[in-house]
């Protein structure tokens, strides 16, 4: 099974970029998946429920910018727990006989997030070395100006973007995350992705 994988910063088009993908794949026979981390989360979905929200909308949950000590201590947990669930969801999916797997953001995008809340910002995560290794990683990258200028605006506003967007860029390299100017159009962005996977 193969494993794909979209991050970035909110508003970067990573479900359009999933949706063309799984289309492309479906009409070339493949079984697709779809995995999406923050709806994978157990504190996010413990969150939800607490909140009396029982159904994950993409895009419209707002991201925390802020959090106490015990807050940051209990999502270091979960990313873990969550690591090790995803191992299991990854073993089902090959013995349903799954080609592709393909995740609006990773447990990258999980990891860059509880960086952003640390402050200062600390790349420090137990589990980070248990992350499975995708075999396409992307990361769309996009100025925080075009993001403010989208038809549904990221309420924690432009620094909040330009800060996840610094954090990403740091981390490429770690990561093997290639990256993808994500400042174009739809289709070319979509070009860019199939000519990476191609190559």
């Amino acid at each position: 099974m193969i494993l794909i994988t979209l991050s970035g910063t909110d508003g970067s088009g990573k479900s359009t970029q999933l949706s063309l993908l799984r289309e492309h794949f479906e009409n070339d026979g493949k079984r697709v998946a779809y995995f999406h981390a923050v709806e994978f989360s157990l504190a996010n979905r413990l969150n939800r429920n607490t909140r009396g929200k029982s159904e994950f909308k993409p895009g419209e949950e707002a991201a925390n910018t802020k959090a106490s000590p015990l807050s940051m201590l209990l999502r270091r947990i979960f990313f873990a727990v969550d690591l090790v669930r995803f191992r299991f969801f990854l073993r089902s999916l090959q013995k349903n006989g799954t080609d592709i797997l393909l995740s609006d953001r990773y447990f990258y995008d999980t990891f860059i997030n509880l960086a952003y809340l640390s402050r200062p910002h600390v790349f420090r995560c137990p589990g980070e070395h248990f992350i499975p290794r995708p075999d396409a990683a992307f990361f769309l990258d996009i100025v925080p100006e075009a993001v403010m200028r989208r038809e549904r605006v990221p309420e924690q506003g432009i620094e909040y973007i330009e800060d996840k967007r610094r954090l990403f860029a740091s981390m490429t390299k770690r990561w093997g995350l290639v990256r993808i100017d994500a400042d174009r159009s739809k289709d070319d962005v979509f070009s860019s992705i199939l000519t990476s996977l191609n190559s």
